[in-house]
């Protein structure tokens, strides 16, 4: 007997629908800032300041694109795309956590010359758009932390957004150093530990990305427990074939062949109930695909229903 089964998707979509909006509302507040923080630079001569405003492109580059796909991510299967368009998300998380190495390396590079080179820069002018960053940021940061905690795909934005509140309390920090100091290194200085936290973030979202593509079982289910569990089952023998993958963040999958007793063949639909109930409750599986096998079948019926 082979069965297949999948939770209802009615609260998982409101939840999309949520997340668009609050990343459309984060990408506006984001870019305004975006604006502010290039002019600022360059009127402060900021190297702190005008890598903050190269990161928040790039955030406005994550959301549009995290965007897109989580749009795509919610077209119907097709016979050629039996799952849908999930991947698309973790593509999109994946190429945002390039983009992320990218921009830190950068960084790493334009903090070079300045510490070998400094120049002079308007700390008070710097402090004060700093601080307007600061702000935005955090509203940004208050509106994706649910959504974050939810979606790989929307992770990339929520580690930008992060990334950029640190950088702006940096940046501040370094404002006031260079307003009772006049120590212009320090702002080269903060833009390396800026890079820091950025190439952090985007490692992480770049192997957890790889990890969904390549099919691994998901962190944080124990593959030995959960077969422990499923041969408590009344009626279960042995557990064996069993594959774990993630289909996109939250969506998990599993199949396995399941050996049953010989005298509860007739009650396979039931044992399947608790299958069902244990793996859908306790690990939130949404696609569960359970082939029965019986002992004095053989092997060779594997294929076939439970009855000989």
């Amino acid at each position: 007997m082979t069965a297949h089964t999948h939770q209802p998707v009615n609260s998982e979509s409101r939840a999309h629908s949520s997340t668009q909006r609050n990343m459309l509302a984060v990408l506006s507040i984001t870019a305004g800032i975006m604006i502010a923080e290039i002019i600022g630079g360059l009127l402060a001569n900021s190297l702190a300041l005008l890598s903050d405003a190269g990161h928040m492109l790039t955030d406005i580059l994550a959301l549009s694109l995290s965007l897109v796909a989580m749009r795509f991510a919610r077209k119907p299967p097709t016979p050629a795309k039996t799952f849908g368009f999930y991947r698309l998300e973790i593509l999109a998380a994946f190429f945002n956590g390039m983009l992320l190495l990218i921009i830190s390396f950068y960084i790493f590079y334009e903090a070079y010359h300045r510490l070998i080179d400094p120049r002079e820069i308007k700390g008070l002018f710097m402090l004060i758009v700093a601080a307007i960053g600061l702000l935005a940021n955090g509203v940004g940061i208050a509106i994706l932390r649910k959504s974050a905690n939810r979606s790989l795909n929307v992770r990339p934005a929520f580690f930008h957004l992060l990334g950029d509140t640190i950088s702006s309390a940096g940046v501040i920090v370094g404002g006031i150093v260079i307003i009772y100091t006049g120590w212009y290194m320090v702002d080269p200085i903060i833009s390396i530990l800026i890079g820091g936290l950025i190439l952090r973030g985007a490692y992480s979202l770049v192997r957890e990305s790889i990890d969904i593509l390549l099919e691994a079982t998901p962190k944080d289910i124990d593959v030995e427990e959960m077969i422990g569990d499923l041969v408590r089952i009344e009626g279960v023998k042995e557990v064996h074939h069993l594959h774990l993958w993630t289909i996109t963040s939250g969506i998990y999958a599993m199949s396995a062949h399941v050996v049953i007793d010989d005298l509860l063949i007739s009650k396979s639909s039931q044992i399947l109930e608790e299958i069902e109930r244990l793996l859908q409750g306790k690990y939130s599986m949404e696609h569960i695909t359970i082939q029965f096998e019986s002992e004095s079948c053989g092997d060779d019926l594997v294929k076939e229903t439970t009855s000989c």
